[in-house]
């Protein structure tokens, strides 16, 4: 024979039967399991209200202290509608300025009344999330350069400086240690194209998402200088966010960097780029390296085959320039450009 069901009104029913029947309410509390201040509450409610006081009644307030008044909420929108290009700030104020006589509400309550009557459009979200590329594993000098912005200074002047620094993969070779006053792109420019011009061009370059490697407005993150680079056919690998030890060979050189450079530092950049030239000359052809076999970068490191050459075409200058880009094995590739 199956379980009979039954629920919180069926017992309620029994209960106000059997004390209309006469039985005692301690003893029917005694039997339901409830205390006699719940019963007296079930009985009460029925007496009052018949069977529908015996349902749950809703736990919702029956006032709300703070609701916005609907005359309020009503001159709000008519306010929109006078000014269609005006937000929550501006309506509030003028709000406040006409109906001094009102309590004027929050600048987030109005946005709420403006949101609720379809008078706020959603903001489009970023088209381009960083995510981070296809790493390689290099095999031999130039198949990988890594870039990156050491962590900025204050110098002794009180001005910051911005160390930008360029290294090979597999050699630890450090090209540059360029102690620049920003991180704007025309800077990185000059820095790369005199490396390129020393030692050629790499097969790929390994940096985070940071400017000026990306611009997290553009297609696919791609900025001036990244484009610049797949115009020279080399291919981008981006780290995660979040995920430095993906370029970790690069981000140990910077502690070195730190410790022999930067404590303390210099007074200005002139004195301060003297340092990192001291710095890239020790690091390159005198202190030996135990991942090379105790063997200096400079005993490893041989320059690219590929020569960087001068031409107009290829030249950093990229504004108003369109180009066509595709993707496949989670890198960039540049198709051709469309003057």
């Amino acid at each position: 024979m199956p379980w009979k069901e039954c629920n919180i009104m069926d017992e309620r029913m029994k209960f106000v039967s059997r004390l209309l029947e006469g039985d005692r309410m301690t003893d029917l509390c005694s039997e339901f399991g409830i205390s006699r201040v719940t019963g007296y509450k079930v009985w009460n409610r029925y007496q009052d209200c018949g069977l529908t006081g015996l349902l749950n009644k809703s736990r919702r307030p029956s006032r709300c202290v703070n609701r916005l008044p609907v005359q309020v909420e009503k001159i709000i929108i008519r306010i929109k509608k006078e000014k269609p290009t005006w937000g929550a700030p501006k309506i509030r104020e003028l709000l406040k300025k006409r109906y001094s006589e009102i309590q004027t509400p929050a600048k987030s309550t109005v946005h709420a009344v403006l949101e609720r009557n379809g008078f706020v459009k959603e903001r489009r979200g970023r088209r381009y999330k960083a995510k981070g590329t296809y790493l390689s594993v290099a095999r031999q000098p130039n198949d990988l350069w890594c870039a990156d912005f050491k962590g900025e200074f204050r110098m002794g002047n009180g001005e910051y400086c911005y160390p930008l620094t360029i290294s090979d993969f597999v050699s630890r070779y450090l090209f540059s240690s360029e102690a620049l006053s920003t991180t704007k792109t025309m800077y990185s420019f000059t820095v790369f194209e005199n490396v390129f011009k020393e030692y050629g061009l790499p097969t790929a370059i390994r940096t985070d998402n940071g400017n000026p490697f990306s611009s997290p407005n553009a297609l696919f993150g791609l900025s001036y200088l990244s484009v610049w680079w797949l115009r020279l056919g080399i291919k981008l690998e981006r780290i995660k966010p979040g995920h430095p030890e993906q370029n970790g060979r690069h981000e140990r050189m910077h502690l070195t960097l730190k410790k022999a450079t930067t404590i303390p530092p210099a007074q200005n950049l002139l004195q301060q780029q003297e340092k990192f030239d001291y710095f890239l000359e020790e690091y390159n052809t005198e202190r030996p390296h135990e991942a090379l076999n105790m063997k200096c970068p400079a005993e490893i490191y041989v320059p690219s085959q590929r020569r960087y050459t001068v031409n107009r075409r290829r030249s950093p200058i990229l504004r108003g320039q369109v180009f066509k880009l595709s993707w496949g094995e989670g890198r960039f590739f540049l198709m051709e450009m469309l003057d």
